[in-house]
This record gives structure tokens, sequence and C-alpha cells, in this order.
């Protein structure tokens, strides 16, 4: 197969642990040939989608930590995006208005044969924290709204609660606010923009100090094992950008229950690779941009996450 990634530029990916890149040297380890492009290589042109891409190597002994683990194989072609075998959307976020033009020229260059994972509409149609109150049943008490007096209510019945913007990453604008918090209006006004933006609010969830866990779907079915990301001491968010601890983790019976019920469901929506977040019994998010965390668990347990992912993709592309 030919694949090609839409990617972020790679000066500036961490290769010894990026996700993107271990799926690429598992696609090269199984024979496959990669190509790379940013988000602003895709163009339409006479009611084709086209992108301009260029083709890498990957040497299996390369120097991960170097800034130098990539070669270029060939310059800058041109190409209609079904040329490729497969096209692979792992450009992180913001998902911003950019970000949803490229999910519409994915969703055409698919509607023109390309076989894009995740496919444009899936990822668009899936905000990562919103849809979550899809699955409630498996989500502890939730908010949606950019109402402050309606925040202050919710606040005032749980208590403890945790207030974050629907687009942010990272843990970036995640706040804990506490029962006697005195910032409480501060905070609201900030997030919301003075009640110009909409916000979530959850129940605040005290297992949260064990790991928030990034349960992999792949395929429509659980990874075996979870990356934990415990948080710093002190600390109420996990995530690895906030300091967080990853710590690889069998599957529970409730995380496989969750990962079950959710995960059939996603793949007949064109989700092809999905990370679910977990905290305790609840699901907190469902990522379908770019997933990471293959790296952490499979040197930690073994199992070899990329290539499972790799030979997902070929079965994919097969059926598609």
């Amino acid at each position: 197969m030919h694949v090609l990634f839409i990617i972020d530029p790679l000066p500036l990916l961490k290769a010894y642990k990026d996700t993107s890149v271990a799926m690429m040297r598992a696609l090269i380890k199984r024979g496959h040939s990669i190509s790379v492009a940013h988000q602003g290589d895709l163009f339409i042109e006479t009611g084709r989608v086209f992108v301009r891409s260029r083709s890498i190597q990957i040497e299996e002994n390369a120097n991960l930590h170097s800034n130098a683990w990539w070669a270029y194989t060939s310059e800058g072609n041109e190409f209609p995006l079904v040329h490729f075998d497969a096209t692979i959307m792992r450009k992180d976020p913001p998902f911003d208005m950019e970000y949803v033009y490229s999910t519409h020229l994915l969703e055409y260059a698919g509607q023109q044969g390309a076989k894009v994972f995740n496919s444009g509409a899936a990822i668009r149609n899936h905000p990562e924290k919103l849809s979550i109150t899809e699955f409630s049943e498996f989500t502890a008490p939730t908010l949606v709204t950019r109402d402050m007096a309606r925040i202050r209510q919710f606040h005032a019945q749980h208590q403890d609660i945790v207030v974050k913007p629907l687009d942010g990453m990272g843990g970036s604008g995640v706040f804990r606010v506490l029962q006697n918090e005195a910032n409480l209006n501060a905070i609201l006004e900030l997030l919301t923009q003075e009640g110009n933006r909409t916000i979530m609010a959850q129940r605040f969830i005290p297992e949260i100090t064990n790991g928030d866990k990034r349960i992999l779907l792949i395929d429509g079915a659980p990874v075996p094992y979870a990356l934990a990301r415990i948080p710093l001491a002190g600390e109420t968010r996990g995530n690895l950008a906030a300091g967080g601890r990853g710590v690889a983790q069998k599957l529970t019976d409730r995380d496989l229950h969750i990962a079950q019920a959710i995960a059939p469901v996603l793949r007949q929506r064109g989700l092809l690779l999905v990370g679910l977040d977990v905290i305790g019994d609840y699901v907190t998010e469902i990522n379908v941009t770019s997933p990471t965390c293959f790296v952490e668990i499979t040197e930690q347990t073994g199992f070899d996450v990329a290539d499972h992912f790799a030979q997902a993709l070929e079965k994919a592309v097969l059926s598609a």
C-alpha cells in the first residue's frame, strides 16, 4: 500500500514517542510506502480533491531522538487523493475552521473514491467532548451550556465540579471548582466569554487520583491495555501535557464493558481509531482526531499497538 499521512510538520514531532511516527514505522516494516502532507496541502481543482505530498523513508535503526529520523525520497508532487491506497488524518488540534474545511475536503475525496481514516465526516461529526453525551449511561452528571446561572445551579447541586472549554486539548482551560470557590463567577466569565461561549461542566470524579485512562479502540475493538495518565501531586489533570505520568494497565471489566458498548457504534460511522478517556467508571472524552499513547503502551506491555493498527488498516482498505 501507499499510505498518505496528513500531519503536522515532521521537525515538530517528538518522534521517539509520537503515535503517528509509530504508525509509519509499523507500516514500513510491513512493506508499505509512506508519503506526508500538511493540512494546507489539500486543495480542490476542477471538482477533484488533490494533495501536494512528499514520500519519506524511515530507517529501522533511525535515531528517533535526532532531527534526522526521516529522509525525503521525492520532491513535492501533486496527486488526486484517490492516488493513495489510504489516507490517514493525523493533524493535531486545534479543531478550528481550517480543520473543519479539511474534513470537508476529505469527505469529498471519500465520495470520489479515496479511502480516508478516520473519515472527514466522522471526525467532524464527533466533537471530542460533546460526543460523550450520546452515551450518557457511561458518563458522570454533565451539563453543556453557556448560561452561567445554569452552571451555578449545577455547581450548587454537585458542589465539586470540573468546567472546561469544548475545544481545549492537553488539559488546557480545565478548572476544578470546589464547594466554596470564591472565584466561581470569574472562572465562568472567563470560560464562557461572558456568556457567549458554550462550555462543559461535569461532577468531579475523585478516581482521577488513580489516573485518566486512555483506552484505544481499533477497528471496533479495544486494545487490551490502557494508559492511565496519573496526575502530579496536587493536580487534578492527568494529561501527559499537564505533567501526568503514564502507566499502562490491563483493561478492567468495567473498561471492557464501556469499550465493547461504544466501539461498534463508532466503527460503523467510519472511525477506525478512537481514544476513550475514562476516569473511574465514567467516559469523559471520545478522541477521534489524533489519538495517542501507542508508544507508551507498547514499551510497557510488549503489545505492539502500532502493528495492530497497521493490520487493521490493511483489512479496512481491502474491505472499503
